[in-house]
């Protein structure tokens, strides 16, 4: 089994969440939170800062922890045909933007970034990560963890 370990941005101002396009190389994009792999011997607080810096251009704050979820996705689901069972290991937290301008990632993997209206979220081809930050947001559980998200539909890992 593979494991990664990443931090993941909520933003969410005016009833809005920054939500960034995901364009890999097979070209099926989908939406997903700012955020990303926690390199070796970095903090999951710093790399947070980082990955939004990178991927859209914009200055992040962090405000307070929100949640950590861990999830398996089974090997008949990734993204990459015939690798072994993936652990995603997640660090939410919850950030304002104080600075900068949003523009697509440099030679990355992100098209764009844009403020969503929350109620639009629903209709979005979307990570699952996008749930779990909102879900993580509104209801700020006291264990920092909450339901396994569904896949499925609109909704990939």
């Amino acid at each position: 089994m593979s494991l990664r370990l990443a931090a993941y941005a909520v933003c969410i101002e005016d009833g809005r969440v920054l939500l960034a396009r995901h364009v890999p190389q097979n070209g099926a994009s989908n939406w997903t939170l700012p955020g990303g792999r926690v390199e070796h011997a970095e903090d999951p607080f710093d790399a947070v800062i980082r990955e939004v810096a990178e991927e859209t251009g914009c200055d992040a704050v962090v405000e307070r922890l929100l949640g950590v979820d861990s999830r398996v996705i089974p090997a008949a689901e990734r993204a990459v045909p015939g690798g072994p069972e993936h652990q995603n290991v997640g660090v939410f937290y919850q950030v304002r933007i104080a600075g900068g301008r949003l523009r697509p990632e440099p030679n990355g993997e992100i098209a764009e970034s844009v403020w969503t209206p929350i109620p639009d979220v629903a209709g979005l081809g979307r990570s699952s990560l996008v749930d779990i930050g909102l879900t993580l947001a509104r209801t700020l559980p006291a264990t920092g963890h909450v339901a396994p998200v569904t896949v499925g539909g609109l909704i990939r890992h």
